[in-house]
């Protein structure tokens, strides 16, 4: 590779070290308690995504304390039942991809592999009862990680998005496999497919993605209700009592490899460039367009 190329290269994927190791150090060290709004009554713990102007996105920062919570609460003996839900007006807008950090290829690749594998890991794997109070729109990862909880009770202003299709990426949180298993071949094509499908609240309820759909302003008393009966019967983990941990242990390791492929794949950066033009983010779109187009250079780097 020439000296101009590797300058090109530098450029593109951002490769002053030391600035680099700040800023993931910056990003990866979130205030817990400030990212996630954290309350307690009679057994239950709900933890609440906030950040409402950023539609409580899941940033590298917010997937961080997430994980943290759920290994905290795993252990917590207080905490008998977990409820996630969201700050109005969305539950969760998805995988913030213009937040991850800029690295060399490779690293990207591996980093992108593992993070994602130990994010759903942490839903598959956290041993008590675990709720999704749907409180608004819920957007791709956020959507197959709650479909891997024992329970989604919505808001009728929930909707149900898993655009992978559209954004050039394999479907991830296991919903390869399971999505068909809980709501059906057809509904499961529909959703990951080319069209796209978002279900409202009521139609999630009847394909069986949610279990009850509540008026908006009686979500969290709904959820808080249902989770204290869970505390009363001595409720245990549903979820994973009906599948078998380790073969999703093993679909979310083969998702999360397909993921990382997809990430530094033409379709998936040109996708994402359209993406985020279309929605005015014109830094973030330039970005990955300066991407596309040294796509020849640093894709030399990747094993």
């Amino acid at each position: 590779m020439s000296t101009n190329s590797a300058f090109v290269l530098s450029i593109a994927l951002g490769q002053n070290l030391n600035s680099l190791k700040s800023k993931q150090e910056k990003k990866m060290s979130p205030k817990e308690n400030d990212i996630l709004v954290e309350t307690r009554k009679n057994g239950v713990t709900t933890l609440r995504m906030n950040r409402p102007k950023q539609l409580n996105g899941w940033t590298q920062p917010m997937m961080l304390a997430i994980k943290l919570a759920f290994k905290r609460l795993g252990t917590d003996s207080e905490t008998k039942v977990a409820i996630l839900t969201g700050s109005d007006p969305y539950y969760c807008a998805g995988v913030n991809f213009a937040s991850l950090p800029l690295m060399h290829p490779q690293k990207l690749h591996d980093f992108m592999l593992k993070s994602n594998a130990a994010l759903f890991e942490a839903f598959i794997d956290f041993p008590k009862p675990l709720m999704v109070a749907a409180n608004g729109p819920a957007i791709g990862a956020c959507v197959t990680s709650a479909t891997l909880c024992d329970a989604i009770i919505a808001s009728e202003k929930a909707t149900f998005s898993t655009p992978f299709a559209r954004l050039a990426v394999p479907p991830e949180g296991c919903s390869s496999v399971h999505f068909e298993r809980i709501m059906g071949a057809e509904n499961a094509q529909r959703m990951l497919g080319p069209e796209g499908w978002i279900p409202t609240a009521q139609e999630a309820l009847k394909a069986g993605i949610v279990h009850q759909v509540v008026p908006h302003d009686n979500l969290m008393n709904s959820a808080q209700a249902r989770a204290e009966q869970w505390v009363k019967e001595g409720h245990v983990r549903n979820f994973a009592n009906n599948i078998n941990i380790e073969e999703y242990r093993a679909v979310n390791m083969r998702e999360s490899k397909d993921l990382a492929d997809a990430f530094v794949s033409v379709p998936f950066i040109d996708g994402q460039y359209k993406f985020l033009k279309s929605k005015g983010k014109t830094q973030a779109s330039n970005t990955f367009w300066f991407l596309k187009v040294t796509r020849p250079l640093w894709s030399k780097l990747l094993k």
